[in-house]
């Protein structure tokens, strides 16, 4: 498991009513600092001090917590409303040197701030990752060449997020975005889409993440309710292409609820066996030492596995697997196919951990691998085999 500091960036609050906050809220201290849109209260992001106090803010967590990742939602420059214009006049009148046209000054705000949070978690801790999930449609290719063949909403000209240049700049240690419509949807087809941002991640080390909406599952007219496959059908379409190195499900809530039964079928069809978080190279690591599986317990219906790390080494977790069979000469193999890992357990500050494996009837061995902050897993330990 890992956690991460999630943020909405500039959206603020779902009222434009700044008595409403508390006395010494930030937004209620600087006012300066905020615009009421659609009946709602959001940070400026043409104000520079706006900025700085998101990056401050998201760094807070990240220098004072320890979690893995730091992930932003799709909150820039708000989502359209009908008959309304951001109210950023001032604020482009005293910031906007340099820019003739107020998109672009919109656009390197956002940029300027994203890439800021990215300096800034590097420098504080390598191994924490950065990573947006925009919109899923940067720009249509009837407006821009480099744009995907779709007709929906352009966040690029709608909220002004360069999500592209984000990747392709390397600010992200991955992309996860929206693709919540439904394969053969004319005007943002999801079998076109992910094509379009495995492509602009091929080149770069970004992650991509396809992020599903989970939520559309019987509570949309078409395929999201009357084909209970569509979920399971999106993750087929995504093995074949490679570049996808994973899916985000939105919402969690709705696959316990709505989208029950379409995920007791992805479950069934793709998630079989656990898997390992991708290795980014780019965030440097190296693996550690091979552990020692100590010792095993029977307890319950289980098996009690310890574990302890390599004299001197200080892995983050544990990675588990059960091979059919007496010890082998090289596991190699057998460490390599998913279907043998049983799960990871997170290593304790002393080194040691337990993990418990189902209990297996006939022959089998077990080994352990260690695997530090940033994934990478070492090689198998001594077998602990059990006749």
């Amino acid at each position: 498991k890992e956690s991460s500091a999630a943020s909405d960036v500039y959206k603020r609050q779902m009222h434009d009513d700044p008595s409403r906050l508390v006395e010494d809220h930030p937004a209620r201290e600087n006012p300066d600092w905020t615009f009421s849109y659609g009946g709602q209260l959001y940070y400026d992001p043409g104000v520079p001090e706006a900025r700085e106090f998101v990056v401050e803010a998201m760094m807070h967590s990240v220098d004072n917590y320890d979690v893995d990742g730091v992930h932003f939602d799709d909150y820039f420059y708000p989502y359209p409303v009908d008959d309304e214009e951001i109210p950023d006049e001032d604020t482009y009148a005293e910031h906007g040197e340099g820019f003739d046209d107020v998109g672009d000054w919109r656009r390197d705000n956002v940029d300027t701030m994203v890439r800021e949070v990215s300096e800034a978690v590097k420098a504080s801790k390598p191994h924490v990752k950065f990573g947006i999930s925009p919109f899923g449609i940067w720009r249509n290719s009837d407006t821009d060449p480099a744009g995907s063949d779709t007709e929906g909403m352009e966040s690029y000209d709608e909220q002004y997020a360069d999500s592209r240049k984000w990747v392709t700049e390397g600010w992200l240690d991955y992309i996860n975005p929206q693709l919540y419509w439904h394969i053969g949807l004319d005007v943002a087809d999801y079998s076109v889409l992910v094509p379009w941002w495995e492509e602009v991640a091929a080149t770069t080390d970004t992650h991509l993440y396809i992020g599903q909406g989970a939520y559309k599952v019987g509570e949309e007219e078409g395929p999201w309710t009357d084909d209970p496959r569509e979920l399971s059908e999106h993750l087929h379409l995504n093995e074949d292409h490679p570049g996808v190195h994973g899916d985000v499900y939105f919402s969690a809530t709705s696959l316990r609820t709505n989208a029950q039964e379409a995920f007791e079928i992805v479950q069934e069809e793709h998630y079989g066996h656990p898997a390992l978080v991708p290795v980014d190279p780019d965030l440097g690591g190296e693996a550690p030492p091979e552990p020692t599986v100590t010792g095993s317990e029977p307890v319950g219906d289980g098996l009690e596995l310890s574990v302890a790390a390599a004299e001197g080494s200080d892995p983050a977790y544990y990675a588990v697997y059960a091979i059919e069979g007496p010890p082998e000469e090289e596991p190699v193999c057998g460490i390599g196919d998913a279907r043998n890992l049983l799960g990871t357990v997170r290593a304790g500050d002393d080194g040691t951990a337990t993990f418990t494996a189902p209990a297996a009837e006939g022959e089998y061995t077990y080994y352990a691998t260690a695997l530090d902050r940033l994934h990478h897993e070492s090689g198998a330990s001594e077998p602990h085999h059990l006749p």
